[in-house]
């Protein structure tokens, strides 16, 4: 078996806990080709903890999440990795390593090994280092770059993996605003050409809106909405999940404009 067959995420009344204390409850979703999604929520909503429990890499105390419905904590680390691409929120370097060498970690759930990439993996390693705007920086080691240059190597090796599904927490934390909307762009026809779906945690309610098909959100552990933006960005929606007074306005793209005035 190297690959699950239509690959479907969903998650089933998904709850985590820790001893006495609930990280989240009750959390029902799905993810496939051809959705962007991005899941939104104020620091300690247990954002990071759901998607490590959906991905199997904690086990959930309560429901359940598949993958085409086999369960996530019980397959294989390899068909996972070639089934979702996942970019966590921390990606701490363990020793210098070249820029190229770094993307090319992205294959390796395909068979390729460092140094000896086939014809096949070397064209998904160059594709992504031109997507993420690297070849200049195909050839430096990856200690020597700055925390936004290292966040696009990192998506970079997401991409290379050219898997169905795309999991990334706080992809464009460290970027500025040109590879933040690189970067946002890119997962976009990543879905658009139907190669996969995605599902991103964002902190910039505007950069969700502008891309996302639909948003998840979450605050206190539970998923208290799920829609597209315009039906689930309002003032209200603000204030309740973020403590914030917003005005929205549409503009001119057909998009909506999102100005925070401050703590509510």
């Amino acid at each position: 078996m190297t690959s699950l067959p239509q690959t479907k995420l969903c998650l089933e009344n998904l709850g985590v806990s820790i001893g006495d204390v609930q990280l989240v409850s009750d959390i029902s979703f799905s993810l496939e080709r051809g959705q962007f999604v991005v899941l939104l929520g104020p620091n300690g909503a247990g954002k990071t903890t759901m998607l490590r429990a959906a991905l199997g890499l904690i086990n959930p105390t309560e429901g359940s999440a598949k993958l085409d419905g086999v369960s996530t904590n019980t397959l294989l680390p390899l068909i996972r990795a070639r089934n979702i691409a996942y970019l966590p929120q921390m990606r701490p370097l363990a020793w210098p390593t070249l820029v190229r060498d770094l993307v090319s970690l992205g294959r390796f759930a395909h068979g390729a090994a460092l140094g000896r990439l086939g014809a096949e993996d070397a064209a998904a390693v160059d594709h992504a280092l031109a997507a993420c705007d690297l070849l200049g920086l195909k050839e430096r080691s990856a200690d020597t770059l700055s925390g936004g240059e290292l966040a696009r190597v990192h998506c970079a090796r997401a991409f290379a993996a050219q898997t169905p599904l795309l999991i990334a927490d706080e992809p464009v934390a460290a970027l500025d605003p040109r590879h933040q909307h690189q970067v946002m762009g890119l997962i976009r026809s990543y879905v658009d050409e139907g190669e996969g779906g995605a599902l991103c945690v964002l902190h910039d309610i505007a950069l969700a809106a502008k891309y996302a098909d639909r948003l998840l959100w979450m605050k206190d552990g539970k998923l208290i909405a799920d829609g597209a933006p315009a039906e689930t960005i309002t003032p209200e929606r603000l204030k309740s999940v973020y403590g914030v007074t917003a005005r929205l306005n549409p503009n001119n793209f057909g998009g909506i404009d999102i100005q925070i005035d401050g703590a509510a």
